[in-house]
């Protein structure tokens, strides 16, 4: 970044702080003229040079991507990010705390949403670029993100890894990659991500049965039940592992409410609940914490209670003991094909008795990686299954 640009940004933030307003649109341009250029997953081009130095994360789950594309210190270029890395999955976070401390010093923008972010103290903190997951967009526009930060000539890059999970994530981690300057590394993750995403659906281009399903989003955390999915996010996995949401059927966006009834009327075969460490949301509640080194035993007491709700303790899955949970931050980073794995196994025992989704994990943090793999991502009722 020259010394003129940072000149310039912080004149801007100096009359956003006085109360008055710059035009820079001359400015940009010229400034955009002759740049590289990149094309985001929201389709827009954005002028902007990389590889990036200084990266803002709206979404602190994004951390997910540059852990994999950087991992021999991965955060060195983070200069901001959102808090919701650590408050959603404190498991997760606490995992890269131990290997990296200084990530405790990163700032962070409270809220788990676009809208939340101090435009002024992202301004302040000069980034190259402020990385966005394309649900957020119509926050970043509505609140004025998006107009102050071009303002200030600040690239904003739009990924998806949630609204569209297959349709998005191959184009997304590229992007990642031609910002990080880590196109190599990009390409060789995507190739696994292919040959994983490969052995679950071959299989099951044969299958004629499709188990239904119930997947809860989020179990415990929240007093009402049950909030689920639609076609998208953990839905498009459950379809892509060879199973029936029945989300789908009644809800008509990527995440909704099903009441009880519908629960207790469709009778689903099989039973998927989400969860994470939330002590930092909830620390009295019921969910079931998963995640790197979560305790397993204590999550299946957990799992068995919240199974005694009144959508759920009729319910043939339950007396069955066809429940499961699985670690909630698969659904919005790139590691999802993962949890499709062991839900395909868990709908299709006989078809992927062979399969080992821990070993494809471990692989995963082997080869791509910075911290050890530990166990404690999923867990079933039935504790043989």
């Amino acid at each position: 970044m020259t010394s003129h640009t940072c000149s310039g940004r912080r004149q801007l933030l100096k009359g956003m702080l006085a109360g008055g307003a710059l035009c820079t649109t001359c400015l940009s341009r010229a400034i955009s003229a002759n740049r590289p250029q990149i094309v985001d997953i929201a389709n827009r081009t954005v002028p902007l040079d990389f590889p990036v130095k200084r990266v803002i994360l709206g979404d602190g789950p994004l951390a997910y991507i540059v852990a994999l594309l950087q991992p021999e210190n991965p955060f060195a270029n983070i200069i901001g990010w959102g808090d919701n890395f650590r408050a959603a999955d404190l498991g997760g976070y606490s995992a890269y705390q131990a290997r990296f401390p200084a990530i405790d010093h990163i700032p962070t923008f409270r809220g788990s949403n676009v809208g939340a972010i101090d435009i002024e103290l992202a301004i302040s903190l000069e980034p190259d670029v402020v990385i966005l997951n394309l649900s957020s967009l119509p926050a970043a526009q509505s609140s004025g993100l998006m107009r102050h930060l071009a303002d200030a000539n600040i690239p904003v890059v739009f990924v998806d890894f949630r609204t569209k999970m297959f349709e998005n994530t191959t184009r997304s981690i590229t992007i990642m990659g031609e910002l990080l300057g880590r196109a190599d590394r990009a390409a060789d993750f995507i190739q696994f991500r292919q040959t994983q995403i490969e052995r679950i659906i071959t299989p099951l281009k044969k299958i004629k049965h499709h188990p239904t399903v119930m997947i809860e989003r989020a179990a415990g955390l929240y007093d009402d039940c049950c909030l689920s999915y639609g076609n998208g996010n953990f839905g498009q996995l459950v379809a892509t592992a060879g199973g029936d949401n029945i989300g789908a059927h009644w809800l008509f966006s990527t995440f909704g409410t099903l009441h009880p009834e519908q629960v207790i009327a469709s009778n689903p075969d099989i039973i998927i609940v989400t969860g994470a460490n939330w002590s930092l949301y909830s620390p009295a509640g019921d969910w079931i914490n998963l995640g790197p080194g979560a305790n397993l035993e204590e999550g299946r007491a957990r799992l068995s209670k919240l199974m005694e709700r009144p959508a759920y303790r009729a319910l043939s899955a339950v007396t069955n003991k066809q429940v499961h949970a699985i670690w909630h931050p698969f659904y919005d980073n790139p590691y999802h094909f993962i949890a499709m794995q062991q839900i395909a196994k868990w709908l299709h025992p006989d078809i992927f008795s062979d399969l080992d989704p821990a070993a494809t994990f471990k692989e995963l943090h082997q080869r791509f990686l910075p911290v050890t793999y530990q166990s404690g991502y999923w867990l079933s009722l039935n504790e043989n299954v």
